[in-house]
């Protein structure tokens, strides 16, 4: 029995990276996973099989996760075939980075929306389920950058800033239906979009952070992990920063 036998995760943006690590970890424990990206092409295909060969039942969903009447209907798919939503994890990210003087409407828009509206999206199509089930695990992927900002990524940064407070009002909201809401905030991890960063930058980040090494995606994986689980079923309205101790 592992840390989410019969539960069912719905995991947005899951195709690859820190989606992709949640997803696998989450199947070892038992969890059947749903999991959406905008196109569900042959990498897609592939992380579906990947999961599956956990032994559990996984599938991939094409879906805008900004788009609220497409959420609507994925998220209604997923019941229909799983037969209930018991984790919802709001991993859709993407950037557009640029300094404020610079920064196009198109960038700021973009990125609020895929970020932050999509967790609106996703969370108000959800939680009717969770609360006829009263239970539930809702996980909005953060970043350290929503906490104390960074210059150059002022969109990112809100949409980060937003997700967090978005977790605490949640979780407020349906803690007396048994749901529970947190934030992660992860730091420097080792993704494909990081390790295309020069080795200067690399090196710079590295020094800001006292264990000395940037984090694997597993990392967030594990954390989610425990967030999914019964093992924190008194943690709600949380933030966990994953960053080696660089943000304190």
């Amino acid at each position: 029995m592992g840390l989410l036998t019969g539960k069912t995760a719905l995991i947005t943006g899951a195709a690859r990276g820190i989606g992709k690590a949640i997803a696998l970890k989450f199947a070892e424990e038992g969890a059947n996973v749903a999991f959406t990206d905008l196109v569900i092409d042959e990498n897609g295909k592939a992380t579906e099989a990947e999961i599956a060969a956990k032994g559990v039942k996984a599938k991939g969903y094409a879906s805008n996760a900004a788009d609220f009447a497409q959420t609507e209907e994925v998220v209604n798919q997923v019941k229909a075939d799983f037969g209930s939503i018991d984790i919802l994890v709001n991993n859709a990210g993407i950037t557009k980075d640029g300094l404020m003087m610079r920064m196009s409407e198109a960038q700021w828009d973009a990125v609020i929306a895929v970020n932050l509206k999509s967790a609106f999206n996703f969370i108000h199509a959800c939680t009717p389920i969770m609360m006829r089930q009263r239970n539930g695990s809702i996980i909005n992927m953060a970043s350290v950058v929503g906490v104390h900002g960074n210059a150059g990524q002022c969109n990112y940064a809100a949409s980060k800033a937003g997700l967090i407070a978005l977790a605490k009002s949640i979780a407020q909201e349906l803690g007396s239906r048994g749901i529970r809401a947190n934030a992660i905030a992860p730091g420097f991890i080792e993704t494909a979009m990081t390790a295309a960063l020069p080795d200067d930058v690399r090196k710079e980040w590295v020094q800001k952070i006292p264990l000395r090494r940037g984090g694997q995606t597993e990392d967030i994986a594990n954390v989610a992990t425990f967030l999914a689980s019964d093992m924190s079923s008194y943690v709600s309205g949380q933030v966990i920063q994953v960053d080696g101790g660089m943000n304190m």
